[in-house]
């Protein structure tokens, strides 16, 4: 994945507001929910929520979080990979499945 790195939002507080934004104008969902679940994510109280970014020279360039539900029925099916998203000229480098990869080994953690 080139020099990207796959920053955690739980240990990389200062990222919290610009990702709330970033992931707000790529997903349309309220900004406020965003920050709300990276407040709580920041907290470390408990494994989820999590959220996640790659920067490249500080500027996100891919993301995703790890919610308890992603607008579902099925309580059973939880945690959840929400809000994935790649900036269209970073596609096809293979930063999703390495951001998936990432973060299948933080939730083992």
């Amino acid at each position: 994945m080139n020099a990207f790195e796959i920053k955690k939002i739980a240990d990389n507080p200062q990222l919290a507001d610009m990702a709330a934004n970033w992931f707000h104008l790529k997903w349309k969902i309220p900004l406020k929910a965003y920050q709300e679940s990276m407040q709580e994510c920041l907290k470390q109280t408990n494994a989820i929520p999590q959220w996640y970014v790659v920067l490249d020279n500080n500027h996100i360039i891919a993301g995703l979080g790890v919610i308890e539900n992603d607008f579902h029925n099925r309580k059973d099916l939880t945690p959840n990979i929400c809000a994935v998203y790649v900036e269209k000229s970073y596609r096809g480098q293979g930063i999703a499945g390495n951001m998936l990869n990432f973060v299948c080994e933080d939730m083992k953690k």
